[in-house]
């Protein structure tokens, strides 16, 4: 079972300083928005150096680390890892900030200038608002080079709202996951929504206004619904980019990243591939939405669990910790098809998962007799083990060690 702190941490030496003498560099990835921007921005760096490179996307701290093996390294080689790995190979990132943010200090070393439209992508994969923090010089230079400007409405990542609202997985609403019934939702606004170059500043109001309306007047919806639906409002347009904002820009990464990583890989290094990305995220989202809607829930102290038959466990616990659950932790356990299960944890709060994901993949091999891997990101965790003959298996382990 591998551990989080084995790699080599970034702060032992600059990551740079190893990327400016490798003559090939192998980038491995963790499945999520933040990593593949990280891993875009690293990629662009070294295109701009000449510098051959490889970037992969590993679902789980195991499948990482067995591609970190498999590969001969030439003595100018070089292994970065964006996320937790069980190799003695440079790792970028560290657990209590971004990837992105470290990539961007590392690209800055080397001499480049990063996209900062992918940057604040990847930010607001890692639930980072842009501007928020360390980045907001990031977002400075984004509005000075005249690449994002501010806007009401839905941060989507198409310039049809009825596309962009119906496949977000960044909301929640009677309409989500259902295109016929987002445009019937629409229609009845008074806007030409089936024209999206001739919308306004007060129509895309009007439409974030009623979307936020449906997501906090749901009766299900907790608290933490109001918060979460404004980070999808206000957004920043991205006017030179195939993507239509920021966060939905952030929304296709996070899609692509666990459906197709290829495709998202292709897409954070600047080539022409919004089409297949968007076509993956609308699969992503009305996967997601289709199987929450069709869920069995359960609660219990401080644990939300629902049930899907399935569908991509990590966004559909990210909407019930967002938009239903009344419990400050989300358990989603789903059964696929080839004999292999997937669960995933998700938390309302910044609460460390790390430790305790890794806890419940050994307690499932050591105490259940099931092989199990995981994966760790900001707020969540995800694993995926062997087919058990009851889900409650997975709800109990974790209900112990939570």
């Amino acid at each position: 079972m591998a551990t989080e702190g084995r790699s080599v941490e970034s702060a032992s030496a600059p990551v740079s300083e190893t990327l400016e003498s490798a003559g090939f560099v192998q980038l491995l990835a963790r499945a999520d928005g933040d990593a593949l921007a990280a891993s875009g921005l690293l990629a662009r760096a070294l295109v701009d150096r000449d510098t051959p490179f490889q970037v992969s996307v590993g679902r789980t701290v195991t499948a990482r680390t067995e591609r970190a093996h498999a590969r001969e390294p030439a003595a100018d080689d070089v292994t970065v890892a964006i996320g937790a790995i069980d190799a003695d190979v440079t790792r970028l990132d560290v657990t209590d900030r971004p990837a992105t943010l470290a990539a961007l200090d590392c690209v800055r070393d080397l001499g480049s200038t990063p996209d900062p439209v992918l940057a604040l992508a990847g930010l607001v994969a890692a639930d980072i608002a842009p501007g928020a923090g360390e980045s907001e010089w990031v977002l400075e230079t984004a509005k000075d080079r005249g690449l994002v400007a501010r806007r009401p409405g839905v941060a989507v990542p198409t310039a049809d709202p009825v596309d962009g609202i119906a496949h977000s997985t960044r909301l929640l609403g009677p309409w989500s996951g259902d295109i016929d019934a987002t445009r019937e939702a629409l229609a009845g606004l008074d806007i030409a929504v089936d024209d999206p170059e001739a919308l306004e500043a007060d129509d895309h109001r009007t439409i974030g206004s009623a979307v936020a309306l449906d997501v906090v007047g749901a009766e299900e919806a907790p608290a933490t619904a109001a918060e979460t639906v404004q980070r999808a409002l206000h957004p920043y347009t991205t006017p030179e980019h195939a993507v239509e904002t920021v966060g939905g820009y952030a929304d296709v990464l996070e899609a692509t990243a666990r459906l197709e990583p290829g495709t998202g890989a292709a897409l954070a290094m600047g080539h022409a591939a919004h089409e297949p990305a968007l076509a993956a995220w609308r699969e992503y989202g009305r996967r997601a939405h289709t199987a929450l809607e069709e869920a069995s829930t359960s609660r219990y102290n401080g644990l939300f669990v629902v049930e899907i038959d399935d569908g991509p466990v990590e966004a559909v616990g990210r909407l019930a910790a967002a938009f239903r659950s009344p419990e400050p932790v989300v358990l989603v356990v789903s059964d696929t098809d080839g004999g292999t299960g997937e669960a995933a944890l998700v938390t309302q709060h910044d609460d460390a998962l790390g430790a305790t994901v890794e806890r419940i993949a050994r307690a499932l091999g050591d105490e259940r007799n099931v092989n199990a891997e995981y994966d760790i990101g900001h707020r969540r965790g995800y694993l995926r083990y062997d087919t058990i003959e009851e889900p409650s298996t997975i709800v109990e382990t974790v209900r112990e060690l939570l």
